[in-house]
C-alpha cells in the first residue's frame, strides 16, 4: 500500500507548490494556514445559527420540550457518526474538495463528480440566501435602505475575508463563532439562573414539562417534524473536512476538533433546547411565529433575555444574529471555493480554476462563486422570487446527499484500507463504532430526506408541485452521478486498488 508522509499532502506545511500532472509545469498551491483554533471554531461555529437562536422555538411547539429534546439527541448522535467518519479520512487525506475526492477514489469518480458540483451548488446558493436574510436583518435598525444595498455590501466583505489568505478567513470565523459561542453560554447560565429562580422573578419549576400534552407533543409526527429541522440546523459540522486541506497540522488540528466538536455542540442544542422548555410553554404561540416572521423580538433568545431583564434584547439578539448570517456566508464562500477548486485538479471542473494565488487563495474560484452567488441572489429580487425559491429548495437537500456521501465513502475507504493490507490501528485518527457508525448515520439521512415530504407523499393530491419542489435538489444529483458516468463510461472502484496514495 503507497503512502507518504502527511506533510508530502498537496499543500503540505514544506512547500506551496506543485507539479501539474499534466503539463509538468510547478503550480501554486493551497497554504496550510488555519490552525487548531480556527479549525476548532470552523467546526463549532458551523452548526450554531439561525436554526438554534431562531427555529428552536417552533421545535418545541411542534414536539413539545420531550420530544424536541429527543430528537435532538437523535440527530446529534448521527452527526457524532458522520463526523468520526469524516474525521478519519479528513486525518488520513486532509485534501481541499475532499468529499470529491473521497467518492471519486473510494466509490465511483462520477459519484465523486457529483457530489463535488452538489457541494459547490449548496454552498454557492447559501451565501445568496445569507445575502437575503442579512438585508432582512438590517431592516431592524434602517427599514428605509433598500436591502439591496446591505446584500451588496455583505457580499464585499465576504470575499474581501476570502481574498487575502486563508489565516484572514479562520480569523474572521474565529470571531464570528466565538460571538456565537459567547451568547449561547451566557443563554445557558442565565437561563439556569432563571429556572432556579435567582433572576427573571418566580421560576415556572417543572410546569411547562407537564401542560397540556407536554412533554411529548404530536406523537412521532411531532418528533420527525423536529428531526428534520434539528437536521437542518446541524449542517456545517461537515466543514471541517474542506478545511482540512489547509490545517498547519491536520493529523492533530482534526481529531481535536472531532472529538470537541460533538461535546460541545450538543451541550450548545440540548441545553438551549431544555432551558426553552423549562421557561417557556409549548403552547406560546410566538414561538411558532418566530421561524415564519421576520420579527426578532419573538425569538425564543429574545424572550428569554426579555423575561430575564436583559436591556435592549432584541437589539443584541438582532446583531448575533447578524453575525451568525456572515458566519454562514464566510463559511459557505469558503467552503465552495476550495470545493470548485478540488473539482479543477481533479479535471472535473474548467482548469482555469486550477489557479491560486502567491497567497494561496484560488481567485478564479473565489470569484466565479461570489458571481454566482450574488446571481442567484438577483433571483430574490424578480419574479416574486419563484426561481430564488426553487434554488433554495434544490439546495435543500443537499447537506444531507453530502453527510449521505460521507457515510458510504468512509465504509468504503476503512474495507479498502483492510484489504490494502492496513491495520485500522495504524490510522491517525480511528472513527468508533465501524462499521456500525456509517450505516446506522447513512439510514438515519435516509429516513429524515423521507421525512422531510412524508405528508406530501402519502397525501399527494394537489401536492405535486410542493413535493417536486422539496425533492428537486434529488434528481439533480443523480443527473451529475448518471450523465458523468455516461460521458466517461467509469467503473465502480476496485476496493482491493483504490487509491489511499497521501500525496
Amino acid at each position: 500500500m503507497a503512502t507518504t508522509d502527511a506533510h508530502d499532502t498537496p499543500g503540505g506545511a514544506s512547500g506551496h507548490t506543485a507539479v501539474d500532472p499534466a503539463t509538468g509545469v510547478p503550480r501554486e498551491e493551497l497554504h496550510r494556514g488555519l490552525r487548531p483554533r480556527h479549525i476548532n471554531m470552523i467546526a463549532i461555529g458551523g452548526a450554531i445559527g439561525t436554526g438554534l437562536f431562531v427555529a428552536s422555538g417552533a421545535t418545541i411547539t411542534n414536539a413539545g420540550p420531550g420530544g424536541a429534546l429527543l430528537s435532538y439527541a437523535a440527530i446529534g448522535l448521527m452527526v457524532f457518526l458522520l463526523m468520526q467518519s469524516l474525521g478519519e479520512m479528513a486525518t488520513y487525506l486532509p485534501v481541499a474538495g475532499s468529499f470529491e475526492a473521497y467518492g471519486s477514489r473510494f466509490v465511483s469518480p462520477s459519484f465523486g463528480f457529483a457530489l463535488g458540483w452538489n457541494y459547490w451548488f449548496n454552498w454557492a446558493i447559501t451565501v445568496a440566501v445569507e445575502l437575503v436574510a442579512a438585508a432582512l436583518v438590517m431592516k431592524f435598525w434602517l427599514p428605509d435602505t433598500p436591502g439591496w444595498v446591505w446584500s451588496g455590501l455583505f457580499l464585499a466583505i465576504l470575499v474581501a475575508l476570502n481574498a487575502v489568505n486563508v489565516r484572514v478567513f479562520g480569523e474572521g470565523e474565529f470571531l464570528f463563532a466565538s460571538i456565537k459561542v459567547v451568547t449561547v453560554v451566557v443563554f445557558l447560565v442565565v437561563g439556569v439562573l432563571m429556572i432556579l429562580g435567582i433572576l427573571g422573578g418566580k421560576s415556572p419549576g417543572f410546569s411547562n414539562w407537564t401542560l397540556g400534552e407536554a412533554p411529548f407533543v404530536n406523537g412521532f409526527a411531532g418528533m420527525l417534524s423536529v428531526f428534520m429541522i434539528a437536521g437542518f440546523s446541524f449542517q456545517g459540522t461537515e466543514l471541517v473536512g474542506v478545511a482540512a486541506g489547509e490545517a498547519e497540522n491536520p493529523e492533530e488540528s482534526i481529531p481535536r476538533a472531532i472529538r470537541s466538536v460533538f461535546v460541545r455542540i450538543m451541550l450548545f442544542y440540548i441545553g438551549a433546547i431544555a432551558i426553552i422548555g423549562f421557561l417557556l410553554p409549548y403552547t406560546d404561540p410566538r414561538l411558532l411565529g418566530a421561524r415564519e416572521s421576520e420579527d426578532i423580538s419573538i425569538a425564543p433568545f429574545t424572550l428569554i433575555f426579555q423575561n430575564a431583564g436583559v436591556l435592549g434584547a432584541a437589539t443584541l439578539m438582532n446583531a448575533v444574529i447578524l453575525t451568525a448570517i456572515l458566519s454562514a456566508g464566510n463559511s459557505g464562500m469558503f467552503a465552495s471555493t476550495r470545493m470548485l477548486y478540488g473539482l479543477a485538479v481533479q479535471g472535473k471542473a474548467p482548469k482555469l480554476f486550477t489557479k491560486v494565488t502567491k497567497h494561496g487563495i484560488p481567485m478564479p474560484a473565489l470569484l466565479a462563486t461570489a458571481a454566482i452567488g450574488a446571481l442567484c441572489f438577483l433571483t430574490s429580487l424578480v419574479g416574486e422570487g419563484v426561481a430564488y425559491t426553487w434554488l433554495i429548495n434544490a439546495s435543500g437537500l443537499a447537506g444531507f446527499i453530502t453527510w449521505m456521501g460521507i457515510a458510504w465513502c468512509h465504509f468504503n475507504f476503512r474495507r479498502a484500507y483492510v484489504a490494502q493490507g492496513g491495520d485500522p490501528a495504524d490510522l491517525p485518527y480511528k472513527a468508533a463504532l465501524f462499521p456500525i457508525g456509517p450505516i446506522v448515520a447513512l439510514v438515519m439521512c435516509t429516513i429524515v430526506v423521507i421525512g422531510q415530504g412524508s405528508e406530501m407523499i402519502l397525501h399527494p393530491e394537489g401536492q405535486f408541485i410542493q413535493l417536486l419542489a422539496t425533492y428537486i435538489g434529488l434528481p439533480l444529483f443523480f443527473a451529475l452521478w448518471i450523465g458523468h458516468k455516461v460521458v466517461t463510461k467509469s467503473t465502480r472502484v476496485d476496493l482491493a486498488a483504490a487509491d489511499l496514495r497521501r500525496h
